[in-house]
């Protein structure tokens, strides 16, 4: 069996993690999340794959080469103008010749719901039971088989939804030869799907554990869920005087200094700094090249490589991009003095503590204050003292 993995897309909701960067790219516990996905359909079983590259497709095939390296074999098809679902898998026709399974790159699959995935007779569709249905497109189910799909909509007929993990035979290609234009402009995958169902021919699979990263906040539970499990791994070096309640990940040439207290997960990149007299909180990762200084407070955050976080600071509930510099005492709020969900750039969290999403490059002063649901865009510079909120275009200046 193959697998044709969808990794086009920009992922403009993730903006603007994604301004130098495929979506499928952005790291969840320090690796590529499209990573994490491919590896779980390698244990699965499945060795062939084909990506569907796109936007900054160079980062994907320069990480993953020819796939040697996992121990898998990739081609690449380029979908040269983003339009849709449907387009991009027709970029793969002629390099599929069987049953096949199609799969989004930007969301978490366990290896488990694969197998049984795989197990079963095509066509099917991955299915998944979501506490807020109107975010996705919704499925109606009977004796199994699908028997209705209805896209984003206020009032969704039940609470199943599309997954976005296919098993399909080469036919499939034959039918999306003749799907149209989509009020988006797109050519839908789902449209293709209308011909199973009112045939009756469409399978549903019910997977037990699968994630959506199709918002930066998705990031933080992502890298919550693929911390799960996960052992001490210390190839680094940790200071007499360090304090660790929880699981250590620490990489090559990376110092924890002393007085430095870590508790549940962390996961440290190589060649950083951290301490002295840090408080690393749970389900944080740090990716290379960081620098985490005296009596900074970092909890439940995604760091991406390259930023200095040097003094006196806190971060919450956060996603900072790369190549960052925090100037001493700046502080990231995470909770709403309502404790209502926060909302950044218009949209629901669905979380009662968010931080902000800093994109790359992103340069503050010292006794900077950022609010709740802050996004702040790629080459920022905040000056000494500013107070920020609320959605700052890229290459702003804020404050004198």
């Amino acid at each position: 069996m193959q697998c044709v993995v969808l990794a086009a897309g920009e992922g403009k909701r993730m903006r603007p993690l994604t301004a130098k960067k495929p979506k499928v790219m952005l790291p969840i516990v320090n690796k590529p999340m499209i990573e994490h996905l491919v590896l779980a359909v390698r244990d699965a079983g499945i060795t062939d794959f084909v990506f569907v590259v796109g936007y900054h497709e160079q980062e994907v095939r320069n990480y993953f080469k020819d796939g040697s390296e996992f121990g898998i074999k990739i081609r690449y098809t380029v979908q040269k103008k983003q339009m849709g679902t449907g387009d991009a898998l027709m970029a793969a026709e002629g390099l599929v010749d069987d049953t096949f399974l199609l799969i989004n790159g930007d969301m978490v699959l366990k290896c488990a719901d694969i197998k049984k995935f795989i197990s079963l007779p095509p066509p099917c569709l991955g299915v998944f039971e979501s506490s807020h249905p109107q975010d996705f497109g919704v499925v109606t189910v009977e004796s199994g088989m699908i028997t209705g799909h209805v896209e984003k909509s206020k009032n969704p007929p039940g609470n199943l939804i599309n997954a976005g993990a296919y098993l399909f035979e080469p036919e499939i290609f034959k039918i999306l030869s003749s799907v149209t234009l989509s009020e988006r402009g797109e050519y839908e995958l789902t449209d293709a799907l209308a011909g199973y169902i009112s045939e009756c021919r469409l399978s549903a699979c019910t997977l037990e554990s699968w994630l959506d990263v199709g918002e930066p906040w998705n990031i933080l539970d992502a890298n919550e869920l693929l911390s799960e499990n996960l052992s001490d791994d210390i190839k680094g070096t940790v200071e007499d005087g360090v304090f660790v309640k929880g699981t250590l990940i620490l990489g090559k040439g990376s110092v924890v200094r002393s007085g430095t207290y870590i508790e549940g997960t962390c996961i440290v990149g190589d060649n950083c700094s951290l301490g002295p007299h840090a408080y690393i909180r749970g389900f944080t990762a740090i990716g290379d090249d960081c620098h985490i200084g005296h009596s900074v407070e970092l909890k439940n955050s995604v760091i991406l490589p390259c930023t200095k976080i040097p003094h006196f600071n806190y971060v919450g509930d956060s996603v900072i991009g790369s190549g960052c510099n925090f100037g001493a005492g700046t502080k990231i709020a995470n909770l709403r003095h309502d404790n209502k969900n926060v909302k950044a750039a218009g949209r629901d969290t669905k979380r009662r503590k968010f931080g902000a999403v800093v994109g790359d490059n992103v340069m503050f002063g010292i006794n900077c204050s950022v609010n709740t649901g802050s996004v702040i865009g790629s080459d920022v510079s905040v000056a000494p003292g500013s107070f920020v909120e609320g959605k700052i275009d890229s290459n702003t200046r804020i404050g004198r």
